[in-house]
């Protein structure tokens, strides 16, 4: 059987690329100052050949890794979640998604009440979830408005107390919002509803109930292409959602880091007897979401320790002709005053049971498209299906 994964460590950038002061990121370096800080214990990583795509403090550079390393560069405007995303499926954007870092100006928000038909919204600013509900969660309740906000990436966020406005309706503002609001110039990257429960001083997110609603992009991104050729392809964690949810033969959420390793894994078990070729596509979020945006570099590296200690399980798990790429999306350096995103190379791990301790060095690749190259190679789609040059062979 063939099996290509792909797991996305989200925001594990490896040192600011050469425009990162374009994005205020100059000197951000998200593995080399968590190490740097934390010193996380990483065997695995490091015997797949991490320590030698960058110096790491306690990541030595394996004399016979185990896996072929680089690190790529890239080259979209932007550097959310969304863009890296799809540069790793062979998109490219020449320019980045719409931001609001002062919030939304009224012809956004009166298109927004008109359409959904509410009497206002509170909030329209760039805040952080759990601050403005906190902030505005009362008034909420006394006058039934959603919570309009964004943040430094290119989304429209609306909150929204269960008891106040249903899981139903709050989904249908986002996908009205999506449709008719967040379109020309003003389509930004994501719609995300970001329901909420408790009471004042105890509101709690209700992250399992989280929905986005992507912008879809414009081109085919590889999973279409591979569905269309009769690849299974499987969504594990945000991945589909970064798509509009197309092009996936299964869409798997999860709600942390440990549940998606779970799902990975038990994912691999399950296609062991399953002839049929086969994409997975994960994406791991605690790195960004629950770490670098909160800038707690200790618990950045506890991530980064557990998902070490599952190393060993995905890799046995991993059919005989598979292969298994360790990339990420972009950086999000828990060390900086900033808790945004950061403009940085991203590692490279490829990996497959015939390797054997003789891992290549891929050098620096010039775009993420290589990614959705070197996928398209493996299930043999004509080499003009998507831009980029392959990093391995087969």
């Amino acid at each position: 059987m063939s099996v290509f994964l792909t797991i996305v460590l989200d925001g594990v950038g490896i040192g600011a690329q050469p425009d990162a002061d374009e994005y205020g990121d100059a000197g951000s370096n998200t593995l080399a100052h968590v190490c740097a800080e934390q010193e996380p214990h990483l065997p695995h990583l490091t015997a797949l050949g991490l320590g030698r795509i960058a110096p790491l403090a306690g990541v030595p550079a394996a004399e016979r890794p185990q896996a072929h390393v680089g690190r790529m560069r890239e080259v979209s405007a932007g550097k959310d979640s969304t863009t890296g995303h799809w540069e790793l499926a062979g998109l490219q954007l020449d320019a980045p998604f719409p931001t609001y870092p002062e919030g939304f100006p009224p012809a956004v928000i009166d298109a927004f009440t008109d359409a959904t038909g509410c009497d206002g919204v509170l909030g329209n600013k760039a805040a952080s979830g759990t601050v403005i509900i906190e902030e505005l969660g009362p008034e909420h309740a006394a006058t039934g408005q959603p919570i309009v906000y964004t943040s430094a990436d290119s989304v429209f966020q609306i909150a929204a107390h269960k008891d106040v406005i249903p899981l139903d309706r709050l989904y249908e503002l986002c996908r009205i919002a999506r449709r008719e609001v967040c379109v020309g110039p003003h389509a930004v990257g994501r719609v995300i509803a970001r329901p909420f429960v408790g009471s004042p001083g105890n509101y709690e997110r209700i992250s399992s109930e989280r929905r986005d609603f992507a912008r879809r992009p414009e081109d085919t991104p590889l999973h279409e292409h591979l569905q269309a050729a009769g690849v299974h392809t499987v969504s594990i964690g945000k991945i589909a959602d970064l798509f509009a949810r197309e092009g996936f033969d299964e869409m798997l959420k999860t709600t942390s880091n440990a549940h998606g390793i779970e799902v990975i894994t038990n994912c691999l078990h399950a296609y062991a007897a399953d002839p049929a070729p086969t994409f997975l596509w994960a994406n791991l979020i605690d790195f960004d979401q629950a770490y670098g945006h909160r800038n707690d570099p200790a618990g950045f590296a506890t991530a980064l320790e557990a998902f070490d200690a599952a190393l060993p399980d995905i890799i046995r798990a991993l059919p005989e002709s598979g292969v298994l790429v360790i990339t990420a999306d972009h950086g999000n350096d828990p060390t900086t005053g900033s808790t945004d995103h950061s403009r940085e190379f991203v590692p490279l791990l490829a990996y497959h049971h015939r390797i054997e301790g003789n891992g290549a060095d891929l050098g620096l690749r010039a775009s993420f498209n290589d990614h959705a190259a070197t996928v398209a190679r493996y299930f043999d789609l004509p080499a003009d299906a998507v831009p980029g040059t392959p990093f391995l062979p087969v």
